[in-house]
């Protein structure tokens, strides 16, 4: 995956006089409680709102099946939403978290547990990280459909920094539990 069609592109901060290369970067967006479709709406809403931050593609959205979720966990509705950025992951991912504290995200103990809103740094640039607080790229993305799918439709060349090509990775995975939903679109205002 490129950083954008150019990737000498510099932009300068015209306050600090900073210069910040634009990255790309893909964001995993899913919901499994409460009014799904609105609150993946607002996610990309909040994400388009983000200073520094440019929304260049937004995936048809997909119903999947809870992956290591608690029983009785309902479906998901997942989406990828392609940007491009001058953030530091660092505060993208500060950005993701504040979307999710907004629509009302609860953190428990209980991992993969229902949530309103899930918002995922899956790649930024060709940036690698292994923090407990950021790990580039996302550890699972490679194993998970629900992210593959609709990146694959708006990237079909896109690759995982050492992980592979996402059309490599998605044939391996497969499709089970993944259903395109044509009644459903989000939109970029």
């Amino acid at each position: 995956m490129t950083e954008v069609p150019n990737p000498h592109i510099i932009d300068a901060d015209t306050l600090t006089g900073e210069m910040r290369p634009i990255r790309r970067a893909v964001l995993a967006i899913g919901s499994n409680l409460g009014e799904r479709m609105a609150t993946l709406q607002g996610a990309v809403n909040a994400i388009a709102d983000t200073p520094d931050v440019w929304v260049t593609g937004v995936s048809p959205v997909y119903e999947t099946e809870p992956v290591d979720s608690p029983e009785g966990s309902k479906p998901f509705l997942n989406a990828v939403v392609l940007i491009d950025t001058t953030l530091a992951a660092t505060r993208l991912l500060d950005r993701a978290l504040a979307i999710e504290d907004a629509f009302d995200r609860e953190r428990g103990e209980v991992r993969n547990a229902p949530r309103t809103l899930d918002v995922d740094l899956i790649v930024v640039g060709d940036r690698r990280s292994a923090t407990d607080d950021l790990q580039l790229p996302h550890p699972r993305a490679a194993e998970r459909a629900f992210v593959l799918k609709p990146w694959f439709d708006l990237e079909p060349d896109a690759v995982i920094p050492d992980r592979g090509p996402i059309a490599d990775l998605l044939a391996a995975v497969g499709l089970d539990g993944v259903t395109l939903r044509d009644d459903l679109a989000l939109e970029l205002e």
